[in-house]
């Protein structure tokens, strides 16, 4: 029996003794049925995914199997073994090298065999899963005090076997070593089945011909490894020496996968540290930084970075000025935690610091400004990845490291040396040890472009051997630089690599292509072996700026880092609500765009708007836009959603709920007329559920109550009241559709309180939608056209400021107005649009007194990745609330959960975040107060309900001077539904909620 992978994924293999062709993934399929795999797939929406990591390269797997245990492994590997099929390990995918794709099967541990098995707070050890998250291991260990100490940038992400596989450092490698230096035990299965666990017990007997063969090299190997900390290329055979106790547990860290698979393993725990102090040191340069990077070998430092100005550029383009801390003067920086257990003395070792070092000025951060750097910091592989003029940036030669008393020689010649072969990159990194990243913008678009790299990494290579270096400092060889190896070490080396391999992985089945008999560099590179950003039927409706190839190149912005698999809800993001629903790498931001980009290119799947695959794919998203802005590298999926159903159905009848969902404001002005009827009639339990299975609508939806009197009827009966002006302030307030039919009282209760502040408001005659509900739909034409009119409408009226109450829509205004209307009109509005909390600071407005009040607050998808929340929370933290700010999607996301088939994914993703924040909360007294049909007001009135909101339903706790009010603040109408669908609590609105606390009410 003989097997093939062909090169471009078709994957066949030999399965019978005639020679017939099966495809391979179909043979896998049935051997896996038979072996009782419970969970794996061929489906090419999925082998599109997992075709890449966080790697320039792509090799498309036969078959992805996700194992429950450690008996399905067994029954993998033997299936493997039989059809002589590569298996590669994969953990989150983040591998940079391309150490976690392969074209037989990839084991993804991270689904089911992901957790701590056991956590002793006294021997501070952890036993872990090989798909344990990092982030999770420290969630656990926290409540006792403790940390695992090396802390990779990804380690949001990251799992504890990938980690282990490239030996990985992180920042706080200075203080606490690396993975392998952490690792107590390994339980590890070998390529025959075997399963051994490695301690601090002797393991020659285990593997005596490995003890041989270290016994007849150990001149090869004191002269080749252990130079310097962050030598990671290669075997670090150093370990096994016997001053060094033939460790083959810690050996084993770096392998990448190429000698066994990992099923768990026993990590050491360190105790956080009583105190930390954070010093950011600036230079003229990032060389400057670099030559004073060994005076830190002197001071309890944990953690030591280099961060390039040009990145913090790019956070102040994407988010804001406001995004980024002040820092001292400088165009580089060090970055500096000291840690320890005398605050005095840490104070001291901190002021000595400042004072040795060659900076220019110097700040030590308080622990918010502190934060923000480091995630800056922790984001940087997607900062970097792309030039100011817009071309793209990639990973190869990122992760070069030299003793750190040559860093600052190495890092000035190199900068000569990109500059000679006519190349760029941004530097920074772990510049405490020595290690170095860097995107480069190697032409990989251009017919020599592949050339064009592998000229410069073999010249790069040469000048880091020189400094006595290591290609890899900490993520692995991989496919990116393998190839290199001879080029650092001795023949002897190499061959002993080789040797080892061998003992280990006799059929070549572990992640081939490895360190040993490596792929070339440039061989699997996915932009040069793809045919390239292919040309799609059809005018692009969007506008892509910075896009050589407009939607064909957007969609390559994604390089992997995989922040989308987060759990970012725990710190307050959103991305990505369906991958945190559903833990499947193709509901993923990554894996959309990794199924877009063979979708584009035509080779694993046909290159048509309306491909299953890509279809498949974007199902379940959101259209939340937290990709465009918390993705590193801005892949913003909502918009290439939105392009994809354009494309698909232009000139086609399209799916009823896209008619009923997307022309719902349309519809809504029709209906108004008609509300007391139209609600009644939604209210007969047959009739309604026969209408939303008409209209595509989830039966288990409710159906909006229409409001009888609309905000704009009622602002044209009372826009002659004489406003209650103090000053020259003038704003135009967007009456957005959804508040003008369906709550009005949220738009009255912003004329109020903007009133309240002395700001003359404003309203637009005309009656205008943003069109969202048709751009989420992909009704661009109908949405341009919308749109268009409103912008012109806003345009007219000047310069002052548009605010409105709507996030969904603001964003709409300020954001996607500038790719499909694209002209200087929605430019300009753009330019003014605020959310009243945003305009309220800014003028200074007096506040209400909200002291007494807690509020569980859901921001809004559009509002957290477009206008940011800092604005709310500041104004609600200076007019005393006490509040809680959620993380994550509320799960409706406009249309998306009230669609038929997506109820129970818009379910779980409120499960993340929303759900058990709300049954936490509980309810000591519980104040209903519900919507009048006819007139969308209250038909009950109590003082909290009565006080907040019409339609709310508030929690009123204590008595007299210590009561408290209790509610929930969502400005967005979708948040406030599924508040209500979901729950017995309702929403209520920031302008609610600030005219309460003054008292107000709507002038009659």
């Amino acid at each position: 029996m003989t097997t093939m992978a062909d090169p471009t994924g078709a994957n066949r293999a030999t399965v019978d003794e005639d020679e017939s062709q099966t495809p391979l993934p179909t043979a896998l399929a049935e051997q896996f049925r038979v072996a009782g795999i419970r969970d794996f797939s061929i489906d090419d929406t999925d082998r599109a995914a997992y075709s890449s990591d966080a790697s320039l390269f792509r090799l498309v797997p036969a078959a992805i199997v996700f194992p429950h245990d450690e008996d399905e492994v067994t029954r993998v590997l033997s299936v493997a073994r039989r059809l002589d099929v590569p298996i590669t390990s994969r953990g989150a995918g983040t591998s940079i090298a391309g150490n976690a794709i392969g074209r037989g099967i990839v084991l993804d541990f991270s689904l089911h065999m992901n957790a701590v098995l056991d956590l002793d707070p006294d021997e501070q050890s952890a036993w872990v899963q090989s798909g344990c998250v990092h982030a999770h291991l420290q969630k656990q260990a926290k409540p006792h005090g403790l940390r695992f100490g090396p802390d990779p940038s990804t380690h949001t992400r990251c799992t504890i076997g990938g980690m282990i596989g490239n030996n990985a450092c992180g920042p706080r490698a200075l203080g606490y070593g690396r993975t392998g230096d952490n690792i107590l035990a390994l339980k590890i299965m070998l390529i025959d089945g075997t399963v051994v666990t490695l301690d601090d017990s002797d393991a020659s007997t285990t593997f005596p011909r490995l003890h041989e063969l270290v016994a007849q090299n150990l001149g090869t190997i004191r002269t080749n490894f252990g130079t310097f900390s962050r030598q990671v290329s290669g075997y670090g055979l150093e370990s096994l020496l016997p001053e060094n106790g033939f460790d083959v547990r810690r050996t084993f860290a770096g392998t990448e996968g190429t000698w066994g698979v990992i099923l768990a393993a026993k990590m050491r725990l360190v105790k956080d540290p009583s105190f930390t102090s954070a010093v950011v040191l600036g230079y003229a340069d990032m060389v400057a930084a670099a030559h004073d990077a060994p005076l830190l070998k002197d001071f309890p430092v944990a953690a030591c970075e280099g961060l390039d100005s040009r990145m913090l550029d790019r956070v102040i383009d994407t988010k804001g000025a406001e995004a980024v801390p002040p820092l001292p003067e400088g165009a580089g920086w060090l970055v500096v935690e000291l840690t320890g257990e005398d605050e005095a003395a840490l104070e001291a070792e901190t002021q000595r610091l400042i004072s040795e070092s060659t900076s220019l000025d110097a700040a030590v951060l308080d622990a918010r400004a502190a934060a923000e750097v480091w995630a800056i910091r922790a984001d940087g592989a997607g900062l970097v990845s792309r030039t100011p003029d817009g071309r793209d940036a990639h990973a190869g030669w990122e992760d070069s490291a030299v003793p750190v008393d040559h860093l600052g020689d190495y890092l000035h010649d190199l900068m000569e040396l990109l500059e000679e072969h006519g190349l760029w990159a941004i530097p920074y990194g772990h510049f405490g040890d020595g290690c170095l990243h860097m995107r480069v913008d190697f032409p990989l678009a251009d017919p020599n472009g592949g050339q064009v790299m592998r000229d410069f990494m073999v010249a790069a290579t040469k000048l880091v051997a020189r400094y006595g270096g290591s290609v890899s400092g900490e993520h692995g060889d991989g496919r990116a630089r393998s190839e290199l190896l001879r080029l650092m070490y001795t023949p002897a080396a190499l061959d002993l690599f080789s040797q080892v391999k061998r003992l280990f992985d006799p059929q070549h089945l572990l992640n081939p292509g490895v360190i040993v008999d490596p792929d070339a560099l440039d061989e699997s590179v996915r932009l040069t072996q793809l045919p390239l950003r292919q040309e799609l039927p059809g005018t692009l409706a969007m506008a892509y700026e910075g896009e050589s190839a407009g939607f064909a190149s957007a969609v390559h912005r994604c390089t992997g880092v995989g922040k989308c698999r987060a759990d970012s809800a725990a710190g307050g993001g959103i991305m990505c609500p369906s991958y945190q629903a559903t833990r499947d790498e193709r509901h993923s931001t990554r894996g959309r765009a990794r199924v877009l980009q063979e979708m584009v290119s035509g080779d694993l799947l046909e290159p048509r708007w309306d491909s299953p695959e890509a279809h498949e794919a974007l199902d379940l998203c959101l259209s939340c836009k937290a990709c465009g802005t918390e993705c590193p590298t801005g892949t913003d999926m909502s918009t290439y959603k939105a392009e994809v159903l354009y494309q698909s159905y232009k000139g086609k009848l399209r799916p009823m709920k896209h008619y009923s969902l997307g022309f719902l404001p349309q519809l809504a002005r029709l209906i108004t007329p008609l509300a007391p009827a139209v609600n009644r009639v939604s209210g007969l339990p047959g009739l309604t559920m026969l209408a939303k299975k008409m209209a595509g609508i989830d039966v288990r939806r409710s159906i909006p109550q229409f409001a009888a009197t609309t905000f704009r009827k009622w602002w044209v009966t009372t826009a002659e009241a004489p406003p209650r002006s103090r000053t020259n302030a003038e704003v135009v307030l967007f009456a957005d559709s959804w508040s003008n039919h369906f709550a009005p009282r949220i738009l009255a209760a912003a004329v109020a309180v903007l009133e309240q502040a002395g700001v003359h408001v404003r309203v637009i005659d005309q009656t205008v939608c943003c069109g969202l509900p048709l751009i989420s739909t992909g009704q661009l034409d109908a949405a341009k056209a919308h749109l268009s009119e409103t912008i012109t409408a806003l345009d007219a009226t000047g310069d002052v400021p548009i605010i409105g109450v709507e996030p969904s829509c603001l964003a709409t205004l300020k954001d996607d107005s500038l790719k499909l209307v694209a002209d200087q009109a929605s430019h300009r509005v753009a330019n003014r649009v605020q959310t009243l909390a945003q305009y309220l600071l800014s003028i200074g407005a007096e506040l209400p007194d909200l002291s007494g009040v807690e509020a569980l607050v859901q921001p809004h998808c559009h509002q957290s990745a477009i206008f940011g929340n800092a604005a709310d929370q500041e104004l609600l933290a200076r007019a005393g609330a006490d509040t809680e700010f959620l993380g994550g999607c509320c799960g409706l996301a406009g249309n998306f959960g009230v669609e038929d088939g997506h109820f129970e994914t818009s379910v779980a993703v409120a499960e993340v975040a929303l759900l058990p924040a709300l049954r936490r909360r509980g309810r000591a007294t519980e104040v209903e107060a519900r919507a009048d049909p006819d007139t969308g007001t209250d038909a009950s009135a109590h003082r909290a309900s009565e006080a907040v909101s019409d339609g709310s339903r508030a929690r009123v706790t204590g008595s007299g001077a210590d009561e408290r009010l209790q509610v929930v603040l969502a400005d967005g109408y979708s948040c406030r539904t599924q508040i209500t669908d979901l729950s017995d609590a309702a929403g209520v609105s920031l302008a609610e909620l600030l005219a309460w606390g003054w008292g107000l009410e709507p002038r009659r």
